[in-house]
């Protein structure tokens, strides 16, 4: 509703009458400021190297004409690779952490804190309009909030064909929505009956292609197409294993992807960064609803990467060495630092897992392949690449000494006597003997200790403030990691801030 019981039929005729009367200035202004809107399309367990192989010619007409990114989910004890988990995750913009979904149960559920995109948009801009749409029950009943403006859980016998028209209609409405969820279920059907290597999976997503086509084509025949800047999201909420089913922490099971068109998407591109929370976030950006950094949000908008130093490294990236469960085809690792940052191995011991000696730099699917189910599918917060200090697959082939290895940043520019903030997501797990060290050299003077970690800290934003001294003008990071055969060490995404 709008305020003071203004319908929004109103608004807009109000709106319409305006442009008529101001003339040719209107038009110009309108080809200069499309109206944003934005449509989420949810494929319940879509696998995208299946989306590759099938016949799918709308959803690769997207991708071609668009932002294509494959992405990964935790698995336990984070949270199973289930509806509950991915589909909260997806619509509210923060991990299973913050959501506390674990199940397809909801129990626990923290909603009221962590919203669903469409609840913010409703409180940001209650004039929006706002639609969801699902297959699955679940979604729509529980996961949006009733401040939505529509949410429909189709009945059972009509299932996706029902969705799919539900939103067509809603779709080609005039004034029509502003942001638009719809969830289609039957490929996750598909492979919980057939499995994912089948030629019913397939067809599933032949079928559901389809459907995207017919959302796709009720945009482009609305009548203000032209005035309007559709963002077209296109995300799955985990994966399947060949045989079937989904739950587990296979790297198929926890498989997600993100297919993005219009708003400042560049046809054709491929991305590395991008995480399941940034569908919400992306969504809420390109309605141009600010994101408050009090809300906690693990998404970030598509439309502003963030790209860190390790994360060119990506081209350096080789096969493996020494690690047999990986596939050897998978690339994944160096020892290369990136510019500006070095690695102190003189403490390091001898022999080992090529890959694990000293700091590495590697990825999600490189790094959990080395091991499953040792929590390293926890690490939900790194993005693309990141550095790892392994002290646990570094000893699983013979090796002297312990594991002593200090990572480097370069030195940032800070201002003597102010407050600086040292920025950086973690990872760690703990078993004694073992530690992981910050410290900051300032001016490059002896290094100081700023923080210690010596219990579990998963998947964690850390923001510490760095009390400069008076007169320094640069600052050094080193991360440090002792141990053995112990655990590990992520760091990602450092970065100082000064005040």
């Amino acid at each position: 509703m709008t305020p003071s019981g203004i319908s929004r039929r109103s608004l807009l005729a109000g709106a319409a009458a305006l442009a008529v009367a101001a003339g040719p200035l209107a038009s110009v202004a309108r080809a200069a400021a499309r109206a944003p809107k934005v449509l989420v399309i949810g494929l319940d367990g879509t696998l995208l190297n299946r989306v590759k192989d099938a016949d799918a010619p709308r959803l690769k007409s997207l991708m071609a004409n668009g932002l294509t990114a494959a992405s990964s989910i935790y698995a336990n004890p984070f949270a199973p690779t289930m509806s509950g988990p991915g589909w909260s995750t997806i619509i509210t913009g923060v991990w299973p952490d913050k959501h506390n979904v674990k199940d397809n149960n909801f129990t626990g559920q923290r909603f009221a804190q962590y919203p669903d995109f469409l609840t913010r948009i409703e409180t940001a801009k209650p004039a929006l309009s706002t639609y969801a749409v699902s297959s699955w029950a679940p979604i729509t009943d529980t996961i949006f909030s009733a401040k939505v403006d529509t949410r429909v859980s189709t009945p059972g016998a009509e299932y996706d064909t029902g969705t799919t028209s539900r939103a067509v209609a809603q779709l080609k409405s005039a004034p029509g929505p502003d942001a638009v969820f719809v969830q289609l279920d039957n490929v996750d059907h598909a492979g919980h009956t057939y499995g994912a290597a089948s030629q019913q999976y397939l067809d599933a997503i032949h079928g559901v292609d389809t459907q995207v086509g017919q959302l796709v084509d009720a945009i482009a025949s609305r009548a203000t197409s032209a005035d309007e800047d559709w963002l077209v999201l296109v995300t799955a909420d985990h994966g399947h294993t060949d045989p079937g089913g989904h739950g587990g922490s296979t790297w198929q099971e926890r498989q997600t992807f993100l297919i993005a068109t219009g708003g400042t998407t560049t046809p054709g591109s491929v991305r590395h960064d991008v995480r399941m929370p940034d569908v919400a976030a992306s969504a809420l950006a390109h309605l141009g609803v600010a994101i408050d950094p009090a809300w906690g949000l693990d998404g970030r908008p598509i439309s502003q990467p963030s790209p860190d130093d390790f994360d060119a490294l990506r081209p350096q990236l080789k096969t493996p060495v020494d690690e047999s469960g990986i596939g050897a085809g998978v690339v994944g690792f160096t020892h290369t630092p990136p510019a500006g940052w070095s690695v102190d191995n003189s403490r390091m011991g001898g022999g080992g897992v090529t890959e694990w000696r000293g700091w590495s730099f590697t990825t999600d699917e490189f790094w959990t392949k080395a091991q499953r189910d040792q929590q390293r599918e926890s690490n939900v917060r790194a993005r693309n690449v990141f550095a790892v200090a392994d002290g646990d697959e570094w000893t699983d082939k013979s090796f002297t000494g312990t594991f002593d290895s200090t990572l480097i940043s370069p030195a940032w520019p800070v201002r003597g006597g102010a407050p600086a903030t040292l920025s950086y997501v973690t990872h760690y797990l703990q078993e004694n003997p073992q530690k992981g060290e910050v410290l900051v050299s300032y001016d490059g003077a002896a290094p100081v200790t700023v923080k210690t970690y010596a219990s579990d800290t998963v998947a964690k934003a850390e923001l510490l403030t760095l009390n400069v001294p008076a007169g320094t003008t640069t600052a050094q990071v080193r991360f440090r990691y002792t141990g053995g055969n112990n655990w590990y060490w992520v760091i990602d995404q450092v970065k100082i801030s000064a005040s």
